[in-house]
């Protein structure tokens, strides 16, 4: 009896401690004319930021982090265009370019800051360790959003122009251009989305640990999976089946696009050939009145001639 009284109060710590973890504090900088953004994000959902420690595995958030709110034509928007936000993980800095719509992946510029914000704490739970872009990016997808209908499209689409590619492939494509690196996001976000489905929940948090302890990241997954990551990602590939590839597709906004557009593009042409088609009729009626009025006139001046020729 003692001893379930012990293991409860134990169980009942612990729940509280998580209870009360401490959210990421975030620093936010703006400047006037972007105060009423700065106050949005101030106010964003703490509990978004405790999932993210979750994921990543830290207890502790670490030291604030700093959120810089750049306007365009600073040093800080000198990044493509296509690109809202960016992080700095090893300083703990975040930079948000308000100005832009934000892109995929995000799709709200809460999204954006949980996104980046991720980014940070990754870099924190991995001590400073390198990672692969695309398992930072990957993770950062998770933690900015949940896996949904338009992401598996965008992988299905990307494989409908592509074929299926490495991982280290994926880690080139995110030096490419915005379509290349959209692609990138979304075999990224498949596969760590499929690393937490297979292994767990706490996948990413084991993984990151045995980095943080000093195993070179290959080494650290195998070791947190029981499994290579060659063949981690020889098996994502071969269950890349019908039914997950085009099942989304075909029932996505993506494709409803896609078929309004075709269906469109149908109709424009049909129009053009009927178009064309009268035109060719009403210039051959045009052509079969002006070769009767030559006729007439043909006639009517032969008529005049024989009169002529009669009267003298």
């Amino acid at each position: 009896m003692i001893r379930r009284l012990i293991a409860f109060l134990l169980l009942s710590f612990a729940a509280l401690g998580a209870f009360a973890q401490r959210p990421p504090e975030i620093v936010v900088e703006a400047p006037p004319a972007l105060s009423g953004v700065a106050t949005r994000l101030r106010e964003v959902d703490p509990s978004r930021l405790t999932s993210v420690m979750r994921l990543v595995g830290l207890q502790d958030p670490g030291p604030p982090i700093r959120v810089i709110l750049a306007p365009e034509g600073t040093q800080e928007s000198a990044v493509p265009r296509w690109v809202s936000g960016y992080a700095l993980g090893d300083q703990g800095v975040i930079v948000l370019l308000p100005e832009r719509v934000p892109s995929y992946p995000d799709s709200s510029l809460s999204d954006l800051l949980s996104h980046e914000v991720a980014h940070v704490l990754i870099a924190r739970a991995a001590g400073g360790h390198p990672l692969p872009r695309w398992f930072h990016e990957g993770t950062a997808m998770i933690a900015g959003l949940s896996w949904d209908l338009e992401d598996r499209s965008r992988l299905t689409l990307a494989l409908l122009v592509d074929r299926p590619v490495s991982l280290g492939e994926v880690e080139q494509r995110f030096q490419g251009g915005q379509a290349e690196v959209n692609r990138a996001y979304a075999i990224a976000g498949a596969f760590s989305h499929d690393l937490l489905d297979r292994y767990g929940q706490d996948a990413v948090a084991r993984i990151l640990r045995k980095v943080a302890d000093g195993l070179p990241f290959d080494q650290a997954f195998e070791a947190a999976t029981g499994t290579p990551l060659t063949a981690a990602e020889s098996s994502f590939w071969d269950r890349q089946t019908f039914w997950y590839r085009w099942v989304p597709v075909l029932t996505s906004g993506v494709t409803l696009w896609i078929l309004i557009t075709a269906l469109a593009l149908w109709a424009i042409r049909r129009r053009r050939a009927r178009d064309a088609a009268q035109k060719r009729i009403w210039d051959e009626e045009e052509e079969r009145q002006r070769l009767a009025a030559e006729a007439r006139q043909a006639e009517a001046l032969s008529q005049q001639d024989e009169d002529g020729e009669w009267v003298n």
